[in-house]
């Protein structure tokens, strides 16, 4: 048996970024595994904290260890193969091991340290009493009695005895004027204090009545009641009749008892009353339909006999499936996932935030029932901890999530599938920032498993990665799908360049080929999908007197304006504003809202085509539980005839009556700062359009754009992938940015801007000369196997973000270099000599946004 417990403690800081030891306490033997969660003393305090390793010795002698409080957990949260790859995370991504952990966790479970009151024990006084011992001067001393307590002192203790322990906060809040009589019960020794972790989220009970004797002896019972105990006697007759476990709630509700009726059947023996632990179900009330696997086309299964061989086989590999939109990979991926059960194995299956609409949870519960835990932002925290739970216990066999279903528990693991692979939002934006797709790699490695990356516009990396087979760490095999899975043909995509809509004295935001779109569509109820890629009314509001923009105050970008409630708001802090009437700085009356939002859009659409019914979908418009869906079947039981919305109409979405998709400004992610804009703007206009004719009816898209003769447009309207890749890696090539190397992109923020600057500037001399020293920096042109390089530091794209200055630099490496390590490295040195609390320095190692 180990004797020492090696803990990550829960404090996200360099000075405690390492395993402590502690001593296993003899009852923890045999409990305490790798991956448990205990609450140990760190200083004065009790954290908690995951168990990473267990020794037979420490460094530090037994004397000066302390011993670990309390297990928190039976069984551990966390595998043994999570807590290694908790490691691995924290050397790539250069970020906090608890940070990894807690990543891996429901929020549930991130319990915090929680200070708990009770009554000290009675016979305690009663020893002191009896033994007559004195208590030395300065050592607390015990009332004998509880008489000799005062009113408030006695009101206090009884309070805490009829709850047994209360949580300090809420004593204090209870006797908001009496600390100082808490404080006293305290230091006397009448109260007594212990900290514990406490879960954010509990397990979820219900009340439920079952018979106590046997049944014939029951029967037996109810035959004999007397007249006057009729309600008692239905209530056990439903019981027996039952035959098993019944909710109180129903008893109650269909007999229209009342409990003390139950209870006095409990009283005499008949039946017992517990509490049973229930799962919180959030698709309890949806009936899903049972369904069987389709045949598969020709393309299709040649692409699963390539995915089969691998998993049959055991052994890890990674593949790419590129097929278009509409061609079936969903179909595909179900089928694989169904031989991995075969096996006794399990599947993760990660699909973008935006992508996880009902329809796609539907097809996953009609296909395997309930062997599918879903794991997404949208469920309550006892939902989402729950559905963790049906996993960790065995009960679900598939795990069906947005980029933390990554780390779904668990133990078996032989197929994890990717879709929309090339989703930035697979990306984590804070700490720790991983990419799920490399976290999948890592994974499936350790269980032998197999990744399945699926898109219609796989990013540049992936696709690079399967073409050149280069990579020594990622190298999917690449399989192609060209054909529709129903046979239907792609749509036709026509471009309309909105400077010759100008010229030519229109001025609305719907061209004349999309107005009369949608006006035939219309006559035909048929379907329209419009995409607009912004939120919000209008992106900013603008004197035409003056110039006067409204800014944030906290940040350097302009406040949105939001007709429903109508204010200014600011996307980044959360700041709002009431929406001027005349302009702050001159007066002025002309105060105009500038660019189109989904609410200004949608007034339009209501001015054009009265009787229109429009459902839109946005951030806005779906914050509430159940919205997203609400909207979403809404528009599939043709109560509406446009679905209006921005990136969230554009994925995962199947409906047979859309044949028109218009796309407002398709051209408005191509002037972001950030050398991916023309592949975003590819993926998205791509994506969209195959929301048109995917059934019986024939498509057609219109895309309305400022800038008609870019690459990126007239691709996307050929639904030319290949020709795209080839202009696209041509320049990534000349400028030496992914595929063809490596970023990790390095912010810098502060409130003192000259501070700001200067240590930005430091750090960049930094990290050259240490790189010069080990012979790393060189020019990324020169085409060498190894070679590093850095650009800036310059003011971010976002100069300023909640009052804080915003500074940044990239390094820029292609070859095996340990970057993520010197770039943490060097931030911890200039921290050191620094010592400025308000610096921040954020580490971003294959950053997604450049913002």
């Amino acid at each position: 048996m180990s004797r020492i417990a090696r803990v990550i403690v829960d404090v996200p800081s360099r000075g405690t970024d390492r395993p402590f030891d502690y001593l296993i306490p003899q009852s923890m033997q045999g409990w305490l595994e790798i991956g448990s969660r205990v609450g140990v003393p760190f200083g004065s305090r009790t954290l908690q904290g995951f168990v990473v390793e267990l020794a037979d010795e420490s460094e530090t002698p037994d004397i000066k260890l302390k011993a670990v409080k309390e297990l928190l957990d039976l069984v551990p949260p966390l595998s043994e193969d999570l807590v290694q790859l908790s490691a691995w995370m924290s050397a790539r991504y250069a970020c906090h091991r608890i940070t990894a952990l807690q990543a891996m966790l429901p929020a549930a479970l991130k319990g915090k340290a929680e200070r708990y009151i009770s009554v000290a024990d009675p016979s305690e006084w009663g020893e002191r009493e009896s033994s007559g011992a004195s208590a030395a001067a300065d050592e607390p001393v015990l009332f004998e009695t509880v008489d000799e307590l005062d009113d408030m002192e006695s009101a206090i203790v009884t309070h805490i005895r009829k709850q047994q322990e209360v949580r300090m906060e809420h004593l204090s809040r209870k006797f908001a004027n009496h600390a100082d009589v808490i404080k006293r019960l305290l230091q006397r020794g009448v109260l007594s204090e212990t900290r514990s972790i406490r879960d954010k989220v509990q397990k979820k009970t219900v009340r439920t009545v079952s018979l106590h004797l046997p049944e014939d002896e029951i029967r037996r019972i109810i035959d004999e009641f007397p007249a006057r105990a009729r309600r008692q006697q239905e209530v056990l007759t439903f019981i027996a009749d039952t035959g098993g476990e019944v909710q109180m709630k129903e008893i109650l509700t269909v007999l229209g008892v009342t409990a003390s009726t139950v209870k006095s059947l409990a009283d005499k023996g008949y039946i017992v009353i517990r509490d049973t632990e229930v799962f919180r179900d959030p698709y309890k009330d949806r009936n899903f339909k049972p369904s069987v696997p389709f045949v598969l086309t020709d393309e299709q299964q040649m692409v699963y006999d390539a995915i089969i061989q691998q998993i049959d086989q055991r052994v890890e590999g990674e593949f790419l499936i590129h097929g278009i939109t509409g061609s079936g990979k969903t179909e595909v991926y179900l089928q694989s996932i169904q031989r991995v059960i075969e096996q006794d194995r399990q599947a993760i299956m990660l699909v973008p935030e935006i992508s996880l609409t009902p329809q796609m949870v539907e097809r996953f519960k009609s296909r395997f029932g309930d062997h599918v835990a879903v794991l997404h932002s949208r469920l309550s925290s006892g939902e989402r901890y729950d559905e963790w739970r049906k996993i960790r216990e065995g009960q679900a066999l598939v795990a069906i999530g947005a980029r933390s279903a990554i780390f779904a528990p668990f133990t078996n693991l032989g197929l994890i599938i990717m879709d929309e692979e090339h989703e930035t939002s697979y990306k984590q934006e804070e700490s720790p920032k991983y990419h799920a797709r490399d976290v999948a790699v890592h994974r499936a490695h350790q269980h032998q498993a197999v990744v399945l990356l699926g898109s219609a516009t796989p990013s540049l990396e992936s696709y690079h990665a399967a073409r050149s087979q280069s990579k020594d760490d990622f190298n999917p095999t690449l399989l192609e799908i060209h054909g529709r899975a129903l046979g239907s043909e792609l749509p036709q995509v026509h471009i309309i360049d909105m400077r010759e809509e100008l010229k030519e004295g229109n001025r609305s935001m719907f061209s004349r080929p999309l107005h009369e779109a949608i006006e035939d569509r219309l006559e035909k109820k048929q379907q329209i999908v419009l995409l607009l890629n912004r939120r919000g009314h209008s992106t900013f509001v603008m004197c035409r007197t003056c110039g006067y923009v409204a800014e944030c105050p906290n940040c350097d970008i302009s406040l949105t304006f939001h007709q429903r409630s109508n204010n200014l708001r600011c996307h980044y802090c959360g700041h709002a504003e009431p929406a001027p009437e005349v302009c702050p700085e001159c007066g002025s009356e002309h105060i105009r809202y500038f660019g189109t939002g989904t609410q200004r859009v949608e007034e339009e659409l209501a001015k054009l085509f009265p009787g229109i019914r429009v459902v839109r979908m946005d951030v806005d418009t779906t914050t509430q539980k159940g919205s997203h869906e609400k909207l979403l079947n809404q528009f599939r039981d043709k109560q509406a005839d446009l679905l209006l919305g921005t990136q969230m109409v554009a994925k995962g979405l199947d409906f047979p009556d859309v044949t028109l998709v218009g796309v407002i400004a398709a051209d408005s992610a191509l002037h972001l700062p950030d050398f991916r804009a023309g592949e975003k703007t590819f993926q998205l206009l791509t994506q969209v359009a195959g929301r048109a004719g995917r059934h019986h009816l024939p498509g057609e898209v219109i895309v309305q754009t400022y800038n008609p003769d870019h690459y990126s447009v007239i691709h996307a309207s050929r639904h030319d992938y290949s020709s795209f890749v080839r202009e696209e890696l041509k320049h990534r090539q000349v400028l030496s940015y992914p595929p063809y190397c490596r970023l990790a992109l390095v912010t810098f923020s502060h409130e003192k801007l000259p501070l700001l600057v200067r240590i930005a500037e430091n750090y960049v001399q930094m990290v050259k000369d240490h790189a010069q020293r080990v012979g790393w920096l060189g020019s990324l042109e020169r085409f060498s196997t190894e070679a590093l390089d850095v650009l800036g530091p310059v003011a971010s794209p976002i100069p300023r973000l909640k009052n804080r200055y915003r500074f940044q630099c990239m390094i820029k490496w292609r070859g095996d270099m340990d970057v993520a390590r010197l770039a943490e490295y060097v931030s911890e040195q200039l921290q050191d000599s620094v010592r400025d609390k308000d610096l921040l320095i954020s580490i971003d190692v294959d950053p997604q946004v450049m913002m």
